[in-house]
């Protein structure tokens, strides 16, 4: 079994982000993972625009794959989002990078994009290291 398919097979049982939202995994690493989303009509707010709430789905769920990868269970402790621009394309795209991998704390960023390359938002997470 690759690493993508233990990672799928790990988070299947999130079903907020995968069944109601349908984010799907495509990536993933050592502290990274890579998240995509088709966007349709149940994503959109009153205005047309994209729900933020789907940005920090996206975000939260990429950062849960990546910081937990390796078996270490991590929770988040704090989030900060920064809506830069609107969604342009129909897809989005969110990948992380670590920041800092501490014994007990963890800081990631969270890219998203759509699939025209507009960078529409990012997002900085700070997590705690549960001990097991």
């Amino acid at each position: 079994m690759t690493e993508l398919e233990r990672a799928k097979e790990y988070f299947r049982n999130d079903k907020y982000a995968t069944k109601v939202t349908g984010i799907e995994i495509t990536d993933v690493g050592d502290h990274y993972a890579k998240v995509e989303l088709d966007l349709d009509e149940r994503h959109y707010n009153a205005m047309g625009a994209v729900m933020g709430g789907v940005y920090f789905t996206m975000s939260d769920f990429a950062f849960a794959i990546a910081s937990n990868h390796a078996g270490e269970p991590t929770v988040t402790l704090s989030s900060h989002i920064t809506y830069l621009r609107p969604v342009k394309g129909k897809h989005l795209i969110a990948e992380t990078k670590c920041l800092k991998d501490g014994r007990r704390t963890c800081n990631y960023e969270i890219l998203i994009r759509d699939d025209l390359g507009t960078e529409v938002a990012t997002v900085v997470t700070e997590g705690y290291k549960v001990e097991k």
